[in-house]
């Protein structure tokens, strides 16, 4: 049987709080944006009439798309090696259970260099830095089974905090930066934070603190009688949480500052922005409320020259709208999606 031909390509990207949707005008690059969709995460129903709606379909009824994923449990992690041990085939593990407190044989984790994301050569084993990347193998299976029941069939399925890391790295080279950039990926529970720059990524942390902790304290500072309508209004964009920004963040701004101080002495260098990219726009003030707290800017992404030095356009009526942040997941799917170019053929 033939397969009919893909006109259209897509890219779908699922953080714990959004989804957000691109359709293009082909597969592969260059690519026109012809529409932009945002959807609350567990908003299975509207994705699938979404993918109903969309144009560019194959006979299937699925769209092929490449996804990025944040699973709640994923390993974004640079660590240090003992060159001495590199070789050694049990050492990996270790660091994966004694370090990382992960169960290794639960998990696909591959090493990878910090500075450009290739694949770390532990044969050669030239480099002591290393950034371990992983998710809990059933998350695998069960993101895939997801995205068939939603319409959607990953072409390419990758952990967006991954693809997210690679955009902004080059982001900052494109924009010529030389400042060191926070970037926070807030969840419920968690928040995977790093301290990247045009260089690559220099620190990763994960935090035990997210939007969840915030709740109780809207709960107590607003005299509410529950967490549940506490949580309501924290997500209505109905409420300015501005002027209470500081006593929200405060338990993540600690645990943020020690990763700070730490960087800043080692390196000598001092953190110029922050950006926080997995929020939905209702809690884009987070991110403004974090620089403040930190005594540094937001950093102002402009996404749209840089989207064009990537073979990237927006078809006239596709906007961006504020936070631009919260595209840059997406965005730097497509890119490395594209550019992902066998070295021999560049």
């Amino acid at each position: 049987m033939l397969f009919s031909k893909k006109t259209k390509g897509f890219c779908v990207e699922i953080g714990e709080h959004v989804a957000l949707m691109a359709r293009l005008s082909q597969p592969d690059a260059p690519f026109l944006v012809e529409e932009l969709k945002e959807l609350p995460s567990g908003d299975a129903e509207g994705m699938v009439s979404w993918v109903k709606s969309a144009d560019g379909k194959g006979s299937s009824g699925y769209i092929h798309a490449t996804c990025g994923v944040y699973p709640a449990k994923r390993l974004v992690r640079r660590h240090t090696l003992d060159v001495k041990r590199v070789k050694d085939p049990a050492y990996f593990g270790e660091i994966y259970t004694q370090q990382f407190r992960v169960e290794a044989d639960k998990y696909t984790i591959k090493a990878l260099n910090p500075d450009d994301g290739s694949e770390y050569d532990q044969a050669k084993a030239t480099q002591k830095e290393v950034l371990f990347c992983g998710l809990p193998s059933e998350d695998v299976v069960s993101t895939q089974d997801k995205l068939l029941e939603m319409g959607v069939y990953p072409e390419r399925l990758e952990l967006g905090s991954l693809a997210t890391l690679g955009g902004m790295v080059n982001y900052l080279k494109f924009k010529q930066s030389k400042t060191p950039v926070l970037l926070l990926e807030i969840g419920q529970e968690n928040t995977q934070s790093f301290i990247l720059s045009a260089d690559g990524v220099d620190i990763s942390r994960p935090i035990p603190s997210g939007i969840a902790a915030m709740i109780p304290v809207v709960q107590k500072e607003l005299g509410l009688k529950d967490e549940e309508s506490a949580k309501k209004l924290f997500y209505s964009n109905t409420f300015d949480f501005t002027s209470m920004g500081g006593v929200l963040v405060k338990k993540l701004l600690k645990e943020l500052q020690s990763s700070i101080g730490f960087y800043e002495v080692q390196t000598g260098q001092s953190i110029g922005n922050v950006v926080c990219t997995q929020l939905p726009s209702s809690l884009s003030w987070i991110g403004a409320t974090m620089a403040s707290a930190l005594g540094v800017a937001p950093l102002k992404v402009d996404l749209v020259p840089w989207l064009e030095s990537l073979n990237i356009q927006l078809a006239p009526g596709v906007s961006l709208g504020q936070p631009e942040e919260r595209w840059i997941g997406l965005f730097s799917l497509l890119a490395t999606h594209q550019n992902a170019v066998p070295e021999e053929k560049k």
